[in-house]
């Protein structure tokens, strides 16, 4: 079993409420503060789990570079209160910074089949027909 420490299980709390502050900022229009907010909470909350080393070695890697400066560029542009190109930049910089992580996130998702509950109620909902 894997132990996890204080520091980290504070770290997912804030990662959770920077995720739900900027899906809240985007929901709102591309409300420049909830997204800076957000922002600040997923990076906070990231360095609490991996630690501040693990943090700069992960982000400043040769071949991550320009994923780096995409997603830090597009977080200055939110905090510069220009949220829809900060957004798009900081998209491009998540998808090119853990685009390694990916297959592994989807390889999970496809053998969510396999969990006893969630197949029968996959069996269940496809057989449901919707008329719209």
């Amino acid at each position: 079993m894997i132990s996890i420490t204080e520091w980290q299980k504070i770290g997912v709390g804030t990662i959770g409420f920077g995720i739900f502050f900027i899906v809240f900022g985007i929901l709102l229009y591309f409300d420049s503060v909830l997204l800076a907010f957000g922002n600040l909470l997923f990076l906070t909350g990231l360095s609490f789990i991996i630690g501040l080393r693990k943090t700069f070695s992960f982000f400043f890697r040769r071949h991550k570079l320009k994923g780096t400066s995409f997603f830090l560029g597009g977080v200055v542009i939110v905090l510069l209160r220009w949220p829809l190109l900060g957004m798009f930049l900081e998209t491009y910089g998540f998808f090119s910074l853990f685009r390694s992580f990916f297959p592994v996130v989807f390889g999970v998702l496809g053998s969510a089949s396999n969990i006893p509950f969630l197949s029968a109620l996959f069996r269940r909902l496809q057989g449901t027909s919707s008329v719209v």
